[in-house]
């Protein structure tokens, strides 16, 4: 007999049994379900809705379950659907009528809405400092490549000289983001379902302060019980911010296959974190990049599942959002699985900064540091930019770099060219003399370094 089962004369068809059971997915959540209930419970028997003997049985109950699942020695079954009935069955199994009363004021509509946000709760904790980690080795890596000069881009064609430090800072300062948009979700969804029962409250006297101290939800019980059993916009907003931490991993994954392809070069992943081919001896794969970039789709697309599921359901719980684990238990293995590697490929990848230098020496990166010279010796920026499209133009045709022309080459161009400017053009002093705020000069990459470093031991601080 189900725990359910009261009113229904027939067994359930074996194939409603298949669609319907959860267990084999869910059962992840027997920890919380078990904290849960031990709260429940304690509540129950503070506000004399129990006999303390009862309570004491149940928490004794749960706690030797817990034990016994840790251990192994506990097996699920389907035929009780969920990790809630598992449970509950367990108990009452092992400690009789006290068992029974462990739902008083409770409905499995308020049991998992509770359950699966500490679970969420706990796993986006788990995740922010394997993100610090890799901020960690992004700063380890820029701080010795300060003066590495390389081209930085737009639409993929060389723009202007910059270092490789700054580039790495760029993306140090996305997974900040992405940190501060889990401590928000975390914050945001750190409010007790427990007590809101199936959907309207109880005619109990429980005390819902009392359960959502017990659990740690900081901002207390959910205002409206409806809400309570309904919401899912905290799994939706982790998915959320996954996939935006996952979209930054993209990104750079795209840059590193790039940068250690034979056309760029500018670094060389190890051995480690790379593979080969089964038939071409040369090849040194950047497959952990690749499979970074491929997962991201994966992520995208568990959000996608479960903003779909919701966005046609009334109030309040719907069979349908059960649906709501698989694509959160995905998306959240999948991030974990991605960051230790992906830190481990940047901690340990060779930086080759002579083919970044060189690379720099090409794509006329620093014409706007030659319009900028002349707009500081008088001439109107506009007229400077054309002036310097006209030099870009007669390099094309004769092959030859900016800092390859002669200040005789130069001075038929333009008077206001003097022996200077060659210092001017020097891709290490465009980079260097790019000092304003958030720029490749030294003196701000190191400013950046350790403003990453700082936001590193603020949050490992938080986190003790």
């Amino acid at each position: 007999m189900k725990l359910w089962g009261g009113r229904f004369q027939k067994e359930t068809d074996e194939l409603v049994n298949e669609l319907n059971e959860s267990i084999s997915f869910d059962q992840r959540l027997y920890r919380q379900d078990i904290a849960g209930s031990k709260a429940h419970a304690e509540m129950l028997g503070k506000q004399g809705i129990i006999p303390q003997d009862d309570v004491a049985a149940i928490q004794a109950g749960l706690d030797g379950i817990l034990a016994d699942v840790e251990a192994g020695k506990v097996e699920f079954t389907t035929d009780n659907e969920d990790i809630h009935m598992n449970i509950e069955t367990l108990l009452t199994q092992r400690i009789g009528d006290a068992g029974k009363r462990l739902h008083t004021a409770r409905s499995r509509n308020d049991q998992v809405a509770v359950d699966f946000r500490m679970y969420v709760r706990e796993e986006l904790q788990s995740i922010i400092p394997e993100i610090l980690d890799l901020q960690a080795a992004l700063c380890e890596q820029a701080e010795q490549y300060q003066d590495a000069v390389m081209p930085g881009y737009t639409h993929l064609q060389r723009a202007q000289p910059i270092t490789f430090a700054q580039h790495l800072m760029a993306y140090a300062n996305m997974f900040c983001r992405d940190v501060t948009r889990l401590e928000d979700c975390i914050d945001r969804m750190n409010e007790s379902p427990l007590g809101s029962c199936a959907l309207a409250g109880t005619t109990y006297p429980i005390d819902r302060q009392m359960t959502a101290a017990a659990l740690g939800f900081t901002k207390g019980p959910m205002m409206n019980t409806l809400d309570g059993v309904s919401d899912r916009d905290y799994a939706l907003e982790c998915m959320s911010d996954l996939s935006i931490l996952m979209m930054h991993l993209s990104r750079f994954s795209e840059e590193i296959i790039l940068w250690c392809s034979w056309e760029f070069k500018y670094i060389e992943l190890d051995d480690a974190y790379s593979t080969g081919s089964s038939i071409m001896p040369q090849k040194k794969n950047p497959d952990v990049a690749e499979l970074v970039r491929g997962k991201t789709g994966r992520v995208y697309g568990d959000l996608m599942s479960l903003l779909t599921v919701m966005k046609g359901l009334p109030l309040a719980y719907n069979k349908d959002m059960q649906e709501d684990k698989e694509p959160v238990f995905d998306a959240i293995d999948t991030v974990r699985m991605c960051l230790p590697v992906f830190t481990g490929m940047i901690r340990t990848m060779r930086v080759l900064p002579q083919n970044m230098r060189a690379a720099a020496n090409k794509g006329f990166i620093n014409a706007t540091d030659c319009a900028d010279y002349l707009t500081k010796k008088g001439m109107p920026f506009r007229d400077a930019y054309t002036t310097v499209g006209d030099l870009v133009y007669h390099c094309t045709e004769s092959g030859k770099t900016l800092e390859d022309l002669t200040l005789e080459e130069l001075k038929t161009i333009s008077p206001l060219f003097e022996e200077d400017v060659f210092a001017a053009l020097n891709m290490e002093n465009c980079a260097a003399q790019r000092a304003s705020f958030g720029g490749p000069a030294k003196a701000e990459t190191t400013r950046q370094i350790n403003y990453i470093r700082d936001f590193i031991a603020a949050h490992q601080a938080q986190e003790e």
